[in-house]
């Protein structure tokens, strides 16, 4: 482990010890100006990395293409495709597959857990696949930037699997936000769920299942012996694996927020001539802080500059009930579990939905009328993205959304544990001013895996 990596690791138990006993779119973007011309009645060829649990509901979402090749490291999980797709032929690691299939995969959809998606992303972007991913896209900071601008170098079609991204609550409060329904914005809150249950790493070591290959399954995470506690599912509790709840859910209730504040902005070069910051100043703090899961509540502040003709503006980013904004914000509608809240000197935009699937303008003011509809509907995520890999149209949710979305909702679970400001560049990727945050940023990779 490197220097700051074994000093943040020092800190995360060092401030556990402490609170132990203390109470405390954007517009529509395609990563891919131009398609690899498909015609439109053309079918793709897919291939889907990870077929259980979300991998079964994305490979239902493609089935209309052509699937040429399923990946799964745990045949149990992946028995009904398996079983679906008879004559399609079958891996375990997704390296061979693409050495071996290079030339017959069009495209490539991952739904592994949240460690393993840049590895298989990356590999398959960088073999000129158009990459539709889960969300939350990555694991770490640095991830979230690699990923970004690896589709930008190879010019392929992206899609972050934010399903929500499709439904008229987001893209109608987006149109809202754009068009400046709200009035100026200066103040943002983004809450995401109840807070994360303690993990205490177990003791046993029962044997690793016939059906499941636990190597391949690890990918890039540091050894540690198999455990059912890890999997399925859980793993998005696991700090070695997972996100938390506010990775798992803040790339869905935060959608149209980050959209309307154009937040994407910030990850953009300035035009020549133009000055001014872009250096985000994050603050945090977090309740029952443990190393191998995520706080049971926390809370983080983020200054954010101005983008453009955009005001700067103050977003607190929350998981946990104790740390949800002041309902007298929202006017009598109630702080539920998840939300998602711009405050404009003419109203509101507000969704308690954690997909942001519906909307409303709250605390009008005066009578408003709302903008004309400029973001075209379509009918799903999934085939929004298959049509803007045969070039008609371009995908909502691009890695050059979901991309620094993602890395939004990372840093506010590198904030809760670090307790103390400090500053990211979202041009450079960097924290300069607080080393154990930096140390945060990205997370060693076992031996064997890169990207």
């Amino acid at each position: 482990m490197s220097e700051q990596g074994e000093m943040a690791k020092q800190t995360l138990s060092t401030r556990r010890g402490f609170l132990k006993g203390s109470t405390g779119a954007g517009l529509l973007i395609c990563s891919s100006q131009v398609a690899f011309g498909y015609k439109a009645n053309e079918r793709l060829n897919i291939a889907s990395i990870g077929i259980g649990g979300r991998g079964d509901d994305n490979l239902r979402g493609v089935q209309g293409e052509t699937i040429v090749a399923l990946c799964d490291v745990d045949k149990k999980r992946g028995a009904r495709n398996l079983a679906k797709y008879p004559k399609v032929k079958r891996f375990e690691d997704f390296r061979r597959m693409l050495a071996e299939m290079d030339k017959q995969i069009d495209a490539v959809v991952v739904s592994t857990p949240d460690h393993t998606h840049t590895v298989a992303a990356v590999a398959a972007m960088k073999q000129g696949k158009h990459v539709y991913c889960e969300k939350p896209l990555t694991r770490t900071v640095h991830e979230a930037r690699t990923m970004r601008l690896t589709a930008q170098k190879h010019k392929v079609v992206t899609q972050m699997g934010n399903q929500g991204s499709a439904s008229e609550g987001v893209r109608r409060a987006t149109e809202w936000g754009l068009a400046g329904t709200a009035g100026p914005i200066k103040e943002a809150y983004l809450w995401v769920g109840d807070g994360d249950k303690p993990k205490t790493l177990p003791k046993d070591n029962p044997p690793v299942p016939k059906e499941l290959n636990w190597d391949l399954w690890l990918g890039p995470a540091s050894e540690r012996p198999y455990h059912p506690s890890y999997l399925p599912f859980t793993w998005r509790g696991w700090r070695h694996f997972g996100s938390g709840q506010l990775g798992d859910m803040g790339c869905h209730t935060g959608n149209f927020l980050f959209r309307c504040l154009r937040l994407e902005k910030l990850w953009e070069a300035a035009p020549n001539g133009v000055k001014g910051s872009r250096l985000i100043k994050i603050s945090g703090e977090a309740n029952g802080l443990q190393l191998e899961g995520y706080p049971s509540s926390s809370r983080v502040h983020f200054e954010l500059p101005a983008r453009g003709d955009l005001p700067p503006v103050k977003l607190t980013v929350s998981s946990g009930a104790e740390m949800r904004p002041d309902k007298d914000l929202l006017h009598g509608e109630g702080v539920g579990s998840f939300g998602s809240l711009l405050i404009g000197s003419k109203a509101s935009i507000y969704s308690s939905n954690p997909w942001n699937t519906s909307s409303s303008l709250i605390g009008k003011k005066t009578e408003i009328k709302g903008p004309e509809k400029t973001i075209p509907r379509i009918s799903s995520h999934h085939q929004e993205w298959i049509d803007a890999c045969k070039g008609k149209g371009k995908t909502f949710s691009s890695f050059d959304i979901g991309g620094p979305l993602t890395e939004l909702i990372q840093l506010a679970n590198l904030a809760g544990v670090v307790g103390e400001p400090f500053h990211y560049d979202p041009i450079a990727g960097e924290i300069k001013d607080h080393p154990v945050a930096s140390g945060l940023l990205h997370r060693p990779y076992r031996k064997g895996w890169s990207i």
